[in-house]
């Protein structure tokens, strides 16, 4: 019996991910899908995929099932007028209508979509895993099949923020009815029986925001990529040049206080800002860098490659992450990676990240920023030493080896309280 129970304990795994937003270039989420199919791959694991819209960029070896959708949000031909023989569908007539009316209806479609081929081919995998979508049709497949998810942070935080950004009442309206799927998110999210999350933080503040017991809660940290971001001594620092990783328009992002504290630097020395991400044409970033005439100084790098990435980080002396809030912290942790000086916010989980290998500001506080920049452009040698301790700190707890094992056991614990109930 002991036998039979250890094998049970350790043959490989048969794994469905979801996932309704899986490019790695769209933000974390896709960076997370990314990487732990790998990891899990590389364990020896069976993984496929089931995506919406963007698609992911996945190993060839790892099989991808596309979720059909209108895809409204493609950034080729956004908000596009469908032709009428897609609007014979319901799902195709109720997305179409709901982003017409200024929703978001990605994470209740995807769900109800892999909900409709997991009741075909459910049969094939031994546990469904989530990557937060929280909809109903993940719902109605916990109560069929194994089911888990991930929740890297408590969608309510980016409502609150977005909401305290906008100036004016109606466009406070325009983000409550964006961020409506919040309320279907946190009525799942109650119903499931494990979740895991990237960071203490992430855990207290879903528990707080969702309504959740603890105890159904796994943290396992993300991974960091080093096979991709690593340090390149052959490329030369540019002593002046700042760099940060951001989705430019998004208040939780906090990159109106890092152009901010960039204006005040460039009154006493040279000064530039690279930033890996594109801003929305004539948006808040847009008019900040006009109003702020940081055209000279604030680069926008757009959609780049992932060697043209690494490279921008060789190229800089310091990177910032000026997020209000964080659940985990990828840039952090991807700068480090790269032996790169990093000054964070206390925002979310990043001193959970960036631990006492880099300096640590408090969110919205755009004179922070500028001590803390000018201390380590002042001292080079001491920014060279913490960029050592953080590229150390990555390589001793932030590996996506460690995260797939993690997850794995939290697999085999949701399947096990399956089985028994």
């Amino acid at each position: 019996m002991g036998y039979l129970n250890h094998m049970r304990m350790n043959r490989p795994l048969r794994i469905c991910l979801l996932s309704y937003r899986s490019n790695p270039h769209c933000g974390g989420q896709g960076v997370y899908l990314k990487q732990l199919s790998r990891a899990l791959m590389d364990l020896g694991h069976r993984v496929e995929v089931l995506s919406g819209p963007p698609d992911p960029q996945l190993d060839a070896d790892i099989p991808v099932h596309r979720v059909p959708s209108l895809d409204l949000y493609n950034p080729a031909d956004p908000f596009r007028l469908p032709k009428p023989y897609e609007l014979k569908s319901l799902p195709n007539l109720y997305e179409w209508l709901n982003v017409s009316t200024m929703g978001f209806p990605e994470p209740f479609l995807f769900g109800f979509r892999a909900y409709q081929f997991l009741q075909q081919n459910g049969h094939r995998y031994d546990v469904i895993h989530d990557n937060q979508s929280l909809s109903y049709g993940l719902w109605a497949l916990s109560r069929h099949l194994p089911t888990l998810a991930t929740i890297h942070h408590p969608i309510t935080v980016d409502l609150k923020i977005a909401v305290t950004a906008e100036p004016y009442f109606w466009r406070k309206l325009k983000q409550l009815r964006w961020y409506s799927f919040i309320h279907m998110q946190k009525r799942v999210a109650r119903t499931l029986s494990h979740i895991l999350t990237v960071s203490q933080c992430a855990r207290e503040d879903i528990r707080r925001d969702f309504d959740i017991p603890p105890e159904r809660f796994r943290i396992v940290p993300n991974g960091i990529n080093t096979d991709l971001f690593y340090p390149l001594p052959d490329v030369a620092r540019d002593p002046n040049r700042v760099i940060v990783t951001n989705s430019a328009d998004t208040p939780l992002k906090g990159l109106v206080y890092l152009l901010q504290a960039m204006a005040e630097i460039r009154q006493r020395r040279p000064i530039r800002l690279v930033v890996i991400g594109t801003p929305k044409p004539n948006g808040t970033i847009e008019r900040l860098v006009r109003k702020l005439d940081l055209a000279g100084q604030v680069t926008f790098t757009g959609r780049i490659s992932d060697a043209a990435f690494v490279r921008q980080y060789a190229r800089a002396s310091i990177a910032a992450v000026p997020s209000v809030y964080e659940g985990f912290g990828l840039p952090a942790g991807e700068a480090m990676a790269c032996g790169l000086p990093v000054i964070a916010t206390t925002g979310g989980a990043l001193p959970e990240v960036v631990g006492d290998a880099g300096i640590l500001v408090p969110p919205r506080d755009a004179k922070a920023l500028v001590v803390a920049i000018e201390d380590l452009l002042d001292h080079p040698d001491r920014a060279a030493a913490i960029g050592q301790q953080g590229y150390q700190r990555v390589h001793a707890h932030f590996t996506w080896q460690r995260a797939a094992e993690r997850t794995v056991r939290a697999y085999r614990e949701v399947i096990d309280d399956y089985r028994r109930s």
